[in-house]
Formats: structure tokens, sequence, C-alpha cells
């Protein structure tokens, strides 16, 4: 979907969704469930990257973001 100027709603979305999960400490899932619904295959490896780092930066990750991770890395 794109506007009357050009610009795709769907990808400002998710790029402004991809910036709120990358800074929120604890992310959230609903935003978290909309990147997923949203994704296109080429753009897996920036969120995929996005929850890599998430889970660098904590000591004891959350299962639920591994769990994510692992279904992004079985559906590429």
């Amino acid at each position: 979907m794109t506007n009357d100027d050009g610009t795709d709603v769907r990808a400002r979305l998710l790029d402004m969704l991809l910036e709120k999960v990358a800074q929120d400490r604890y992310a959230s899932s609903t935003m978290m469930n909309l990147i997923e619904e949203l994704l296109l295959p080429d753009e897996v490896p920036a969120y995929a990257a996005v929850l890599l780092q998430k889970m660098r930066d904590e000591n004891y990750p959350s299962v639920t973001m591994m769990r994510r991770l692992a279904d992004l890395a079985g559906s590429a």
C-alpha cells in the first residue's frame, strides 16, 4: 500500500516498529507480532539481527525471544 506521495506505508510502519523494538528493553510482544505479520522474506535478516542483539544484551534472554528467533530461522 502506498500513499499519494508514493511512500510505502507497510515499509514505513515496519521500520518504525523495528526501531521501537530495538530501543525498548522489554519489547512489546504485540509489536513483534505485528512485525512478523508485515515482514517480507528479504526483511527477515534485519528483524533477526534486532532480536539477536536484544538477546546478546541480556544475561538471561527470554524464552519467548529465543523461540521467535528459532521460528525465524526455521522459515528462512
